[in-house]
């Protein structure tokens, strides 16, 4: 054992494997270039990534950025040792934070901090990553991993990422053009996104002391699998319909529809919100009732089966809700800025 010790790198020795972390990302060359379009220069593994836009076809470009993380759902991950939607997660959520403001992605960078490398995990993330960001039109043009042991516990990580997209400033939606006698269409969302795990997981495996692998009423997948549905990415869909039918935007995420339509909101406007306009999913009815959970904050911690919301004018609501696959589920009215909801 001595022997082997001697033979072992002192880094690898306190934990940080060098030759590992150069193994694994030369793993990341094919599945990274089948992002690349024309506008990515260099090669991959350089100290910045490259990117030369074609901004021909816009008068004003405006560059939007964003940056997020996928939060508590990795412990879902870990629990599952399912690491193929995360990555995904990640990525479209940054895109529907900037398609908010009209943007489309041009590029993305991850993170990636562990305990240690393992090969199999990090490929299925960056399975995900490459996965969403071509479905998304997005360049993925770098990336850190980081082996940290000490700060994260064994088999365990962390994700974050950055996007940056662009918008034409005469296209861009800021919400200005809201107003009252707006409609409110509501997208479906795909589960939890990626918001409310802490209270989630509190619930249903501590309180309900549930297993991943648990069938409950009304749920088409295990508990687990429902639990990692990939965070849906409403861009493309947003972008088939003409700007001057959107007033505004709102990706619902932590804050639920009570804390995000207001981001978007003139002071002098209301959101009124008619819950019973849709049928929430099971998942949140089982979180609601079994963590006693009052209904309003239910719509501040969760989406509630709402993962983007728009703001558009009445006479072309029911043109742009056939567009989105959306339904009508409130109003603008007169007010101060908040989110009303009608139970």
């Amino acid at each position: 054992m001595k022997s082997a010790d001697k033979n072992t790198k002192a880094y690898a020795r306190a934990g940080v494997d060098v030759d590992l972390g150069n193994l694994v990302k030369q793993r990341i060359h094919a599945r990274v270039k089948g992002t690349h379009g024309p506008e990515v220069l260099g090669k991959i593994g350089g100290f910045g990534g490259l990117f030369a836009p074609d901004f021909s076809g816009l008068r004003k470009p405006v560059l939007v950025s964003s940056v997020d993380g996928v939060g508590t759902k990795l412990k879902i991950a870990f629990a599952m040792n399912r690491h193929d939607t995360v990555g995904a997660d990640l990525v479209n959520h940054c895109i529907n934070d900037i398609a908010v403001l009209g943007a489309r992605p041009l590029f993305f960078l991850d993170y990636i901090g562990a305990e240690r490398l393992e090969p199999q995990v990090f490929d299925q993330i960056l399975a995900g990553f490459t996965k969403a960001c071509r479905a998304g039109g997005c360049a993925l043009i770098g990336g850190e991993t980081a082996q940290m042991p000490g700060m994260y516990r064994k088999g365990e990580y962390d994700l974050a990422g950055c996007i940056v997209g662009v918008v034409d400033r005469a296209a861009m939606i800021d919400g200005s053009r809201i107003r009252a006698g707006n409609v409110v269409l509501g997208l479906a969302s795909n589960g939890l996104h990626t918001n409310g795990y802490s209270l989630a997981r509190k619930i249903l495996f501590g309180k309900m002391r549930l297993k991943p692998d648990a069938m409950l009423p009304g749920l088409t997948k295990s508990l687990g699998n429902e639990l990692l549905r990939t965070h849906k990415n409403y861009q493309p869909s947003l972008a088939k319909v003409p700007r001057v039918q959107i007033h505004g935007l709102a990706h619902i995420t932590g804050g639920g529809l009570v804390d995000n339509l207001p981001r978007v909101l003139p002071p002098d406007c209301d959101a009124v919100i008619d819950t019973i306009r849709w049928k929430v999913p099971a998942i949140f009815e089982i979180l609601a009732r079994h963590g006693r959970v009052d209904r309003e904050e239910m719509y501040q911690v969760f989406n509630m089966g709402i993962g983007m919301a728009a703001i558009v004018p009445a006479e072309a609501a029911a043109e742009v809700a056939r567009k989105l696959d959306a339904r009508r589920i409130g109003r603008i009215e007169p007010g101060t800025g908040r989110t009303r909801l009608r139970f």
